[in-house]
């Protein structure tokens, strides 16, 4: 987007493309390089011309504290919509509970929260178990690991298939829909992958009208929204294609992104291997640094942040990963350190604080705890050059280790 053809409310010198939005493959950490660089270079509020897929524009915020309080006011900023999912196909489902406003937001939450509480979480931890040491015990005897391909994204993808009764000999197929929902630029692409995920949603939610079955997709059927009036198929698609896109990648991307951190930094991860106790916290820790996902608010009417006018339809970021290293906020915020009990936005804020934050702690938990317990001191492959995809999702696409 050139100067000139900028919107009559954004002023020039507001307006930059980041390198950090290219949706590339970049060979620098960028959580050590580009967001320090942000944080040093831009005011509390930009005009990024590539920040949506797309290469679309919005508002970067880079505070803690003005993110929060967007975060905590869906009067002047929505969520309606704000993926563009239906909206690529010409269809005006909205993600359940992700693109939904107050009040029915809250009627949503309410069915939807007991069913991802931490004590139904914490009872399938067994079962995580399993998952993640049948995944290790395959490749923890050959001294080396693919660890995209034959852990981080088998795992998390095991657990929310099962959820939703989905059949596991579909996983890859899954996942390429998956790969280009999220991290493909070309709206083609991303367009035709929404196609084909609302398609077979669409059918596994008729079958189940047809033929029940114990499983929660079936359940949903059930969950009621204002005045008991249970949830109609659109509402249960919307909750579905939330829990593919989300159970799909984001535990996925964080724990490649959490494994490259412990190869490269040999001491911390004896640290952990030493005193394991210290896992949960260091979760919390790798979510503040690396938590991977720029999300999105919509501007509902004109507002000013910092004197900038915000006008209705303007694009407004919740960037996790650029937004929990204010330096304001943390002490040499791009540095990992376990006893650190930092404050973040990771799992978002406010009524729209991720659904699934619970379940997603505990993956992350037990795949460390698993890994670290089975797996002897692992580095990076010797050859293998690390790269790491700079976007709206940022994560390493491959990740070679070795052990031994």
């Amino acid at each position: 987007m050139s100067t000139d053809t900028l919107p009559s409310h954004v002023p020039a010198d507001k307006a930059v493309r980041l390198p950090y939005f290219s949706r590339t493959v970049v060979k620098e950490c960028p959580h050590e390089t580009m967001i320090p660089e942000m944080h040093r270079t831009l005011g509390p509020i930009t005009y990024v011309t590539n920040i949506f897929p797309g290469d679309k524009p919005g508002w970067l915020l880079t505070g803690y504290d003005d993110t929060m309080a967007m975060l905590r006011d869906p009067d002047n900023f929505t969520k309606n919509g704000m993926g563009q999912w239906a909206q690529s196909i010409g269809e005006d489902w909205l993600v359940v509970p992700t693109e939904v406003d107050p009040p029915i937001h809250s009627f949503y939450r309410k069915a939807l929260n007991p069913n991802f509480s931490p004590q139904k979480m914490a009872a399938m931890k067994d079962d995580l178990k399993r998952r993640a040491s049948d995944l290790i015990d395959k490749f923890k005897d050959r001294g080396s690991c693919d660890f995209i391909n034959e852990f981080s994204e088998r795992y998390p993808i095991y657990i929310v298939l099962d959820l939703l009764g989905l059949p596991q000999e579909r996983m890859a197929e899954f996942l390429s829909w998956e790969k280009d929902l999220l991290h493909s630029n070309d709206w083609e692409v991303r367009t035709a992958a929404v196609h084909k995920v609302v398609d077979y949603l669409r059918a596994e939610i008729a079958e189940r009208r047809e033929n029940p079955r114990d499983d929660y997709i079936t359940k949903i059927f059930d969950f009621e929204a204002e005045e008991g009036r249970k949830w109609n198929d659109e509402e249960v698609l919307g909750h579905c294609y939330n829990l593919f896109i989300g159970g799909l990648d984001t535990v996925t991307t964080m724990l490649g992104n959490i494994f490259a951190h412990l190869a490269r930094y040999p001491e911390q991860q004896q640290e952990l291997r030493d005193h394991p106790d210290r896992i949960v916290l260091a979760v919390e820790e790798f979510l503040r640094v690396y938590g991977p996902v720029t999300a999105f608010r919509i501007a509902a009417r004109e507002i000013e942040i910092h004197g900038q006018k915000i006008m209705p339809g303007d694009y407004v970021s919740v960037s996790t990963t650029v937004v929990n290293q204010d330096p304001a906020l943390h002490d040499n915020p791009s540095q990992v350190r376990f006893d650190r009990k930092a404050a973040h936005v990771a799992l978002g804020g406010g009524i729209h604080k991720c659904l699934g934050m619970h379940l997603a702690r505990l993956e992350l938990q037990v795949a460390l705890e698993e890994f670290l317990g089975s797996v002897p001191q692992f580095r990076l492959k010797d050859g293998f050059e690390l790269g790491y995809f700079v976007g709206n999702i940022t994560f390493v696409p491959e990740l070679e280790l070795q052990w031994g």
